[in-house]
């Protein structure tokens, strides 16, 4: 089996706890209006690898690692290459790494092959880094193409099983930066006993020459970065302060 990757990052330090070995996958049903990665977007484009293949280039880095450190899969979006990931996990917990997932949660579902297949994925996973987008179905339409009915409903199962998670909230200053969207999205956070952190990641405009180069509009290019008291605002009303749990696991 291959997957389509779009690339590796040998050395990386925010998607996840440690040092990690991020593969970024190729494909995203999702097309966020902030999205940095356009170039991810497509299911076909890339470099196809075999999962051992990938592990052979991780290996090396792991001297770097540390104790907390390991692999981690990110996109587009790994879960819409489900088959390969589970193969790609299986053998990475051969080797003992640790391994963690970025994903928006939007090709969840409870029904058939697929959840049979997650369910599996589950076993081989240490951590998951997940987005709430928005909390808002009708605005989620709005900001990414679809709703997000399935995807608060892969937080509700994360939670049945006790699966670690981190949650990543970006802040848009006109959609997300919203005090009431924030409070139900606190609210919602509340109802999880599974979360180890909470993140906010202030809305930047770093990936527009991606769209340029591609031919894409970019819906968001009038629309500034939060200022600074808005992102302690956010981050006052979700409690980030209050998710420390992997801090203590770190020490």
């Amino acid at each position: 089996m291959k997957g389509y990757i779009h690339s590796v990052e040998s050395f990386g330090s925010v998607d996840g706890p440690g040092v990690r070995f991020i593969v970024f996958f190729s494909g995203c049903p999702l097309r966020c209006a902030f999205c940095h990665n356009p170039d991810t977007w497509d299911f076909h484009k890339g470099e196809e690898k075999t999962a051992q293949e990938l592990i052979d280039e991780a290996l090396p880095c792991r001297p770097y690692w540390g104790a907390h450190g390991g692999l981690t899969v990110s996109g587009g979006e790994p879960l819409a290459q489900i088959d390969f990931l589970l193969e790609l996990f299986t053998l990475a917990k051969k080797e003992g790494i640790n391994t963690c997932i970025d994903t928006s949660g939007a090709p969840f579902t409870r029904e058939g092959p697929w959840f049979e297949t997650f369910n599996a994925l589950m076993q081989v996973t240490d951590l998951l880094l997940m987005d709430i987008k928005h909390i808002d179905d009708d605005e989620h339409v709005k900001l990414t193409g679809k709703g997000n009915s399935n995807i608060i409903d892969m937080f509700r199962y994360l939670d049945e099983i006790h699966k670690p998670i981190w949650i990543r909230h970006v802040l848009v200053p006109g959609i997300s930066d919203n005090d009431v969207y924030l409070e139900k999205t606190r609210d919602f956070i509340r109802t999880l006993s599974n979360v180890n952190r909470v993140e906010i990641l202030p809305y930047h405009t770093l990936g527009i020459a991606k769209y340029e180069k591609m031919g894409i509009a970019y819906r968001l290019k009038d629309t500034p970065s939060p200022e600074p008291e808005r992102v302690e605002n956010a981050r006052r009303i979700l409690e980030c302060d209050k998710y420390t749990r992997w801090e203590e696991e770190l020490r």
